[in-house]
């Protein structure tokens, strides 16, 4: 019998010794991952370590699709900065990579980029948003072949360096994922699934490694994504005993929670040892071994637990020349191998709970923390959603908590008194700003800002006025004096600044002195003579005026006109009326039939004079009485063309070609249509003003070499610039009494990064026709906003570049039919002459005074440059037009100190004054917004 068992004994030993010595060596420091028996994969046995001094490949694939808005952006990167604060960022430790995706994939860092945390937290932060499709696969194609290369920076297969993908994502993908994610976990990398929102939960475990319950995680909003920060420090940083700890076990060692414990291969049982050893299942426990390694069954004749002694605190079972202890259901065998002990199922690591594990009689349960519901796998957690299932009207954010939710507000605003909706806190009231003139509230703080005409100081609180003097070159020829917003320039004693407002000139003798004229005053070297208006006469003594008109002097009866002609007078109708028996009297005619009206198409009496009016497609000539077609009548057309990023060269190019198209079908001349563009990005830049070309191939040759800018979308900037410069007169714009139609056709392909709806309605208000035409992204609301109305003729939106032909055509109709209206709108009498103007008597004086003023003829000297001829000739041409019968064939001499032509020149001074003052304020606007730009980022 002892040499029966001595020799089962060595069939046993040499069994174990039979054992190939690498599997030996491979099984040693091998563990078993939670909730499962089996292998597992090596990759997450690797990560089963400390988060210190831990070497792993680690790349984030973030979805940055258009669904997922700003405000969710910002969550997934705080997320981000999250997990980086765990981990042991550098390139002997871990290293990290992050890729974003969207219609394609932008690989922001790889794995070799960087080697500090604070370099990888500071390109997480500068991250923008690509707003496009969900190509999901492609991204995963992506990490596999390039990201985890070698050459971007991973470390050898042969090194056993975990490679970790984590993906985030709260879509559908638009591409095949299972196949993708398959290989790539194939290749050893192992593959955190992150869910947001509405997303395919069988997606998700298509993508995520196994087990489900422990790479698969889905979160109801970006808000609660912050709630797995703790479980993948658990999952990336948990301690691995087994890696640690000298475990002696032979074959498998498994981690539980703060221990470990040896298992044996399928086939195999431990030994009573219960730690080194594995004994084959091929050789029977009741067997006893005889020569030639052969077993035969040997029937124990002993009842062993028929004694009272064997201890056992359950069950007693015999065994081989002994007798073993056994324990019923839901216990274990103790040490001493005779009592027994409730089985805590929940100790062991693969029980899957991801809160809390309860024990049951013979296995386990899991549970959720409070504030969280189980998921239907019965063992992870959801957070109930409270805002959700009440929906309490929060007017920002509303936060689950344990036991409920409550409303939070945005950086730089506080909740009301009522929970729910917020106010921007107002720093400035809130804290001694110290600012000496203007506070403006920030988001988390308060700036200080000056008055206009005022700089702010170096200490960014006290202001300074602005020395414009010294900031520009004023070129005054004497003294330069600041002023509220510019600077003028002044003379010494005794002399008179000159039209150019920089030079001085002496004060003539009409200005020293009281020359006591009534009318005029004309210098003559050292003396002076007076003048009298044209219709007077110089009186005996050489000061005071008499009339010389016969018609004031008399009461003369005429009706309409009255004209004086030398000692008598004759009466005169106006036009469209005769005179009558009597000579005085007027009576009205029949204007078209009885006069050669001269209208190319139609002529329709009005009142006493008649217009000319012209039939469907056409429009008025400049002379009032041809007619031409639409397209080739007066227009000042400016386009105003949104250059930014998000259009692109290739789309600005299809732009370029629909400006050109529209300028096609305009006839273009200084007197017909006059054509400006504008492009605008960050900046405005006028590419040719209204005056700059008087032909359409010359245009069409700029439009083609215009220069894409690429940047920013300040398309309430570009409409300021229209408004206050585009449709001047010094950038060729014809003068509102002309009539002329003003049109802007502005172009965008997305949201402005500025207000329009003020220069808009401004122009809109001055008389300005605005076409809004906007592309792919732009808003309905900020084109309503420009379009004149109504906006169904004024507004055309296109989903692509595809259908700009069509929208061409349209506004080409829409301009045609402007035309035509504006044509009846500017119609005017072609014949009209004017009313009857009673003209003052002596005893009645109707002089304008002006002893007070400069004598005239040294007043026009000083300021000949208003009254050149042809300055002149256009001013006195624009006022003879609105008083004498059309087609009169007399001119009147132009004579420089007639009352009109002062007023004529106070006007032009006026308007000259006025540009001056709007260019000093455009340069000191353009000095003051680049002052900020170096202050704010200083």
């Amino acid at each position: 019998m002892e040499k029966m068992l001595a020799g089962c004994f060595l069939l046993i030993l040499g069994q174990i010794l039979l054992l190939p010595a690498e599997a030996r060596e491979r099984s040693r420091g091998r563990s078993i991952a939670r909730g499962r028996h089996a292998r597992t994969h090596p990759q997450t046995a690797l990560l089963e370590s400390s988060c210190e001094n831990k070497r792993a490949d680690l790349v984030f694939i973030i979805d940055s699709s258009r669904s997922v808005n700003t405000h969710d952006y910002a969550k997934v990167k705080e997320f981000i900065m999250d997990i980086l604060q765990f981990l042991d960022i550098g390139p002997d430790v871990t290293r990290v990579g992050l890729l974003q995706y969207g219609s394609t994939v932008k690989n922001e860092f790889s794995l070799k980029t960087f080697k500090r945390k604070s370099e990888v937290e500071r390109a997480v932060r500068r991250m923008r948003h690509l707003s496009t499709g969900t190509m999901t696969g492609l991204a995963i194609q992506y990490a596999l072949n390039i990201a985890f290369s070698e050459a971007e920076g991973a470390r050898p297969l042969r090194e056993n360096v975990p490679r970790v993908i984590m993906i985030v994502t709260d879509g559908r993908p638009q591409d095949s994922v299972a196949e993708v994610a398959a290989k790539a976990r194939n290749t050893g990398i192992l593959i955190f699934a992150i869910g947001v929102g509405q997303v395919d939960f069988n997606t998700l475990k298509a993508i995520g490694s196994e087990p489900h319950e422990d790479h698969v995680f889905l979160v109801a909003n970006f808000s609660q994504i912050e709630t797995l920060t703790s479980v993948f420090q658990k999952k990336l940083c948990i301690q691995d005993l087994c890696a640690v700890e000298d475990h002696n076990c032979e074959q498998l060692c498994v981690n539980v929670p703060g221990s470990f414990v040896c298992q044996c291969y399928s086939g195999y049982i431990m030994a009573e040892d219960g730690k080194r050893l594995c004994l084959h299942l091929t050789i029977p426990l009741s067997s006893v071994c005889i020569s030639n390694s052969a077993c035969v069954l040997f029937s124990p004749a002993v009842d062993y637990c028929a004694s009272e002694n064997h201890g056992c605190e359950h069950e007693c079972v015999n065994a081989d020349g002994s007798y073993l202890c056994r324990c019923h259901k839901g216990f274990a065998l103790n040490p001493d191998k005779k009592t027994c002990a409730k089985i805590d199922y929940c100790a062991s690591s693969n029980h899957g709970c991801q809160h809390e594990c309860v024990n049951t009689d013979d296995s386990y349960s899991c549970h959720c923390l409070k504030g969280f519901t189980l998921n239907p796998d019965k063992k992870t957690c959801r957070r109930i959603n409270y805002c959700a299932l009440n929906k309490p009207g929060c007017e920002h954010e509303c936060i689950n908590t344990e036991e409920g939710y409550y409303c939070r507000c945005r950086r730089g605003y506080t909740l009301d008194p009522n929970g729910k909706t917020c106010s921007r806190v107002d720093h400035c009231a809130q804290q001694d700003h110290g600012c000496e003139q203007l506070c403006l509230n920030t988001e988390e703080s308060f700036v200080c800002q000056c008055s206009e005409g005022f700089l702010i100081n170096e200490d960014l609180k006290t202001c300074s006025r602005v020395d414009y003097c010294l900031l520009s070159d004023h070129g005054c020829e004497y003294s330069c004096v600041n002023t509220d917003r510019s600077f003028a320039c002044q003379c010494p004693d005794r002399h008179v600044l000159r039209s150019d407002g920089k030079t001085c000139a002496k004060l003539d003798s009409c200005a020293l002195g009281d020359h006591g004229c009534e009318h005029l005053c004309v210098s003559s070297e050292d003396s002076f003579v007076c003048q009298c208006f044209e219709g007077y006469i110089l009186r005996e003594d050489g000061k005071t005026c008499r009339r010389k008109d016969v018609c004031q002097a008399v009461d003369h009866g005429c009706e309409h006109i009255c004209v004086s002609s030398e000692d008598s007078y004759t009466c005169k109708c106006l036009e469209g009326f005769r005179l009558a028996e009597d000579g005085k009297r007027c009576r009205r005619k029949d204007v078209c039939k009885s006069t050669h009206h001269g209208c190319e198409h139609i002529c329709v009496n009005n009142g006493n004079s008649y217009i000319c009016k012209c039939s469907e497609g056409f429009v008025l000539a400049e002379d009032g009485r041809r007619c031409k077609r639409c397209t080739e009548g007066p227009i000042d057309l400016v386009f105003v063309i949104d250059g930014s990023k998000s259009l692109g060269e290739e789309n600005f190019e299809v732009v370029k070609q629909f400006v050109i198209g529209i300028i096609d079908s305009l006839t273009i001349s200084p007197k017909a249509a006059r054509v400006g563009l504008l492009q605008y990005s960050t900046q405005v830049r006028t590419e040719f003003t209204l005056r700059n070309f008087n032909s359409a191939k010359d245009m069409k040759k700029a439009v083609a070499h215009m220069k894409y800018m690429g940047k920013g979308s300040m398309t309430g900037l570009a409409l300021k610039h229209m408004f206050e410069r585009s449709f001047t007169q010094g950038e060729g714009a014809r003068p509102l009494s002309t009539r002329v139609p003003r049109v802007a056709i502005v172009f965008t392909d997305g949201r402005a990064q500025d207000d329009v709806s003020e220069w808009a309605s401004k122009a809109k208000a001055n008389g300005i026709t605005m076409y809004a035409v906007g592309v792919g992204k732009a808003i309905e609301e900020e084109l309503q906003e420009i379009a004149s109305e109504p906006t169904d003729k004024h507004l055309f939106y296109a989903e692509d570049f595809s259908t700009m032909d069509e929208i061409s055509e349209k506004l080409k109709k829409g301009i045609c039919e402007a035309l035509e209206d504006s044509d009846g709108r500017q119609d005017s009498p072609a014949g009209e002459l004017p009313k009857r103007v009673q003209q003052p008597t002596e005893s009645e004086p109707g002089t304008i005074n002006i002893r007070d003023l400069l004598s005239c003829s040294n007043f026009a000297v000083q300021h000949r440059y208003l009254f050149e001829e042809d300055n002149l000739l256009r001013s006195t041409q624009r006022l003879s037009h609105s008083t004498k019968p059309s087609g009169s064939p007399l001119e009147e001499k132009h004579d420089q100190c007639k009352c009109e032509n002062l007023i004529m020149f106070q006007n032009l001074a006026n308007e000259e004054v006025r540009k001056l003052t709007q260019h000093l304020l455009e340069e000191m606007t353009q000095r003051m917004e680049a002052l900020e730009n170096r202050l704010r980022y200083r």
